[in-house]
């Protein structure tokens, strides 16, 4: 049998459906689902590794909403469709579980470390998309393209702060960037956390580095774009 999700109204209904659909396009990896307190905290992988070598970097994308207060859960869905009522969504009959949804950032301890304007993160967004669609040929096989992927997402983003480039993919995949708002981030432990007024982005541990360069795919591909060691966020993005 169908469970229904209800939140706090019709608007929120959609946001969620928006956000579980962006998911699915940005990875096959589901929507986790934690609900109490009359708040629902919607976390998706943006990027993650598949395996003990791939060296994807594990970057989430969150976000907060209010739903019923007598909500309780805590899952991890493929899907999510409009429900009987405008407010309420349905879930499916059984859920999964990612190994990404095993690690949980951390509640407390977040400490600022810095602020980037929206407008470098979605170039540094663009770029690294540039350079996976040019470095992917015809024919190119699964295994190839996640290392591209990984290579040119994991790697540390002088504009980003050394953070992985892949932070900025997934502030772009689900559409956390609008305007010429300026994005603080907070780090505490293994983890940092860009603050969108739409969302945030949480990456764990340090970015990967000694990676093969990258070539460049346009007049501003050098910025940022070269191998190096840099520095490198759950229910605590409230």
């Amino acid at each position: 049998m169908t469970r229904p999700l209800v939140l706090s109204d019709a608007q929120t209904a959609r946001d969620v459906l928006t956000f579980a659909g962006r998911a699915a396009t940005a990875s096959a990896d589901g929507v986790r689902l934690q609900g109490a307190g009359g708040m629902l905290v919607l976390t998706a992988a943006a990027l993650a590794p598949q395996g003990l070598f791939d060296h994807t970097p594990t970057v989430l994308a969150m976000r907060i909403v209010h739903a019923d207060p007598q909500l309780r859960c805590d899952i991890v869905v493929d899907e999510l469709s409009p429900g009987t009522e405008p407010a309420e969504l349905t879930l499916p009959d059984t859920g999964r579980a990612p190994a990404w949804a095993g690690v949980s950032p951390p509640r407390d301890g977040w400490e600022l470390i810095g602020e980037l304007s929206a407008q470098i993160i979605a170039a540094r967004a663009q770029w690294g998309i540039s350079a996976v669609a040019h470095g992917s040929p015809a024919g190119a096989g699964e295994e190839a393209v996640r290392s591209l992927r990984a290579r040119i997402w994991g790697e540390p983003d002088e504009s980003l702060l050394g953070l992985p480039r892949g932070v900025a993919f997934a502030a772009h995949a689900f559409g956390f960037i609008a305007g010429a708002e300026q994005v603080r981030v907070t780090a505490s432990g293994r983890w940092t956390r860009l603050a969108f007024a739409r969302g945030h982005v949480l990456s764990r541990g340090p970015a990967v580095t000694g990676l093969t360069a990258v070539r460049g795919t346009g007049s501003s591909a050098g910025t940022g774009s070269s191998t190096g060691t840099g520095s490198s966020t759950g229910t605590g993005a409230r």
